[in-house]
């Protein structure tokens, strides 16, 4: 692409540019917000829709759910940035925020797996499947058509306000939650009261829809479709010749796949950590998330200004450097000061499952048909859904497994056996009464609870995120020409975010299931934000400068 100094002079943003951008950004704010509640709500949803298996079995099957939503965002990227690119960005806007609205309200009034049996958690992952294509044509549009309208020396800047609307869409779907919660108590919200927030989205499609019939078509767009210079096949044109290929691919390797993973565990991980594994109560763990989006999101305008600066790339590979080398000391810190009970009890007295690795299974189980019978899987099963932490160690073949905590032996059983129901029983009652004597804690005692601590931490993480997610709608919409713009970035940014993001808390869960260390699933995201930083680093250029009406 050409640089800055070939580029169109730009006048200082209108009120009217500033109303559309607004306008635009509250939208997607909106869109997110529907998006989100499956994963905020994930614990009541797996006991709705998936209580035809076990507990665990349809936790983990509410995570992929969520995750199934993700999964199809690249293909959403595709069909809603070929017509984007053909026919205009405001025609998109109109018809995802549609799609997202009406599938997030029927969610709400889905009735669940004991009412209508399969159809239930069937109807729920074809609403995220919708919901997932939606956003697909969502952001790539948003974000095109902000940076369409923006000076050409304020794209960061602008560009962040359509940043900040995930994180927006996701503290605005907490506080809904909280409101619901608190007002009606836990009861009542176990029993139905989650739904509201979903039927909720009716009002808010009303909004969306009415803001979007203000907004006008892209200067840029309506600028190569006067001169005739509009694709007529995005596609092909985008990802069949090599010289966009290649930079789509280096947008994704290079770029959003580290990006992605830096925003989920900075927001989701961190908050399925308080909830699953430190056994903080929703109600506490969404006011701390909140909390930390709230101080945190103002960082998103700062770094997208700080971006037309010094530029996007610097900005965007320090912060996954930062967060790769810093998760385990944040996480275990976390700990510390969320649930100091837990840690306490984990270093008194550790525990550890002796047995034979050879029986051994794997501990991820999605759709709950595997029976772990041996007595290892028995043991490890028992200790992975009450979030423990434990060390293995090899036992002799033919040998019962172990469980210690601290100086306590429990013996475990061969599931397999005919008395293996009551030695079951036996079992769960000597391990509970080895983890109480031990200190081991049912659940996170609010009281103890350093609320300050636990603020400051989650408050980095979500710092993290905005280095990273800040400045990367202006860098990517900097990287390709108008005429494919759209089709082009949205691509890369969808299976960045969607399959390297959004599988994220599913692929960690597994992670701790089976290794038994509740750190371990935190490798995930510090190798690809690694590979991400030492990609692009090497290989993506900067583009601050570029000429974003270039058609070449």
């Amino acid at each position: 692409m050409a640089t800055v100094s070939g580029q169109i002079s730009h006048a200082p943003m209108t009120k009217e540019e500033k109303r559309v951008i607004f306008a635009s950004s509250l939208g997607t704010v909106f869109e997110w917000y529907d998006f989100y509640l499956a994963g905020s709500l994930a614990a009541f949803i797996s006991k709705s829709f998936f209580s035809g298996v076990n507990p665990t079995a349809a936790f983990i099957f509410t995570l992929l759910g969520f995750a199934a939503g993700f999964a199809v965002r690249p293909f959403g990227a595709l069909v809603f940035g070929r017509l984007g690119d053909m026919v205009g960005r405001k025609y998109t806007f109109l018809i995802t925020i549609v799609i997202m609205g009406l599938s997030t309200c029927v969610v709400g009034f889905l009735p669940g797996y004991a009412a209508i049996g399969m159809a239930s958690p069937v109807i729920f992952i074809a609403m995220r499947l919708l919901q997932g294509l939606a956003l697909g044509g969502e952001y790539g549009g948003a974000a095109t058509y902000v940076a369409e309208h923006a000076p050409a020396n304020r794209r960061g800047f602008y560009t962040a306000w359509i940043q900040t609307t995930a994180t927006l869409g996701l503290f605005l779907s907490l506080l809904v939650i909280l409101g619901v919660r608190t007002s009606m108590g836990e009861e009542a919200f176990g029993a139905w009261g989650w739904r509201i927030p979903f039927v909720a989205s009716l009002v808010l499609l009303g909004i969306s829809v009415w803001i979007r019939m203000q907004l006008h078509e892209s200067p840029a767009f309506e600028r190569i479709k006067a001169e005739g210079k509009t694709s007529k096949a995005p596609l092909s044109e985008a990802f069949g010749q090599w010289k966009n290929l290649k930079i789509v691919i280096l947008a994704l390797i290079g770029v959003t796949a580290g990006q992605a993973v830096v925003w989920y565990t900075g927001q989701f991980y961190a908050l399925f950590f308080l909830t699953q594994t430190l056994k903080v109560d929703g109600a506490s763990a969404n006011i701390l998330i909140a909390i930390a989006l709230l101080i945190g999101t103002p960082f998103f305008l700062f770094f997208g200004s700080l971006s037309d600066r010094i530029g996007r790339k610097p900005i965007i590979m320090a912060g996954c450097l930062i967060a790769a080398l810093t998760y385990f000391p944040l996480f275990k810190a976390l700990t510390h000061y969320a649930n100091p009970a837990l840690e306490a009890a984990t270093a008194k007295a550790p525990i550890v499952v002796i047995a034979n690795p050879d029986e051994c299974s794997f501990q991820f189980n999605p759709v709950g048909t595997s029976k772990f019978t041996s007595s290892c899987d028995i043991a490890k099963s028992a200790l992975s859904k009450a979030g423990l932490n434990y060390d293995n160690v090899a036992a002799p073949a033919g040998t019962l497994a172990q469980i210690k905590v601290g100086d306590t032996t429990i013996d475990t059983f061969d599931g397999k056996a005919a008395d293996a129901k009551e030695a079951g029983k036996t079992f769960d009652k000597n391990l509970g009464t080895a983890l109480k004597s031990a200190g081991y804690p049912p659940k996170a005692d609010p009281s103890q609870i350093n609320w300050p601590m636990t603020v400051v931490i989650l408050t980095i993480l979500v710092i993290y995120v905005t280095m990273v997610y800040g400045p990367i709608a202006a860098m990517l919409v900097e990287m390709f020409p108008t005429r494919i713009r759209y089709t082009s970035m949205s691509l890369p940014y969808h299976i960045g975010n969607g399959w390297f993001g959004g599988f994220l808390p599913a692929t960690a869960f597994a992670i701790v299931a089976a290794k038994g260390n509740i750190y371990s699933g935190l490798w995930y995201p510090i190798i690809i934000a690694l590979a991400t930083f030492v990609i692009g680093l090497l290989f993506v250029r900067e583009t601050k400068d570029s000429n974003i009406y270039a058609q070449d």
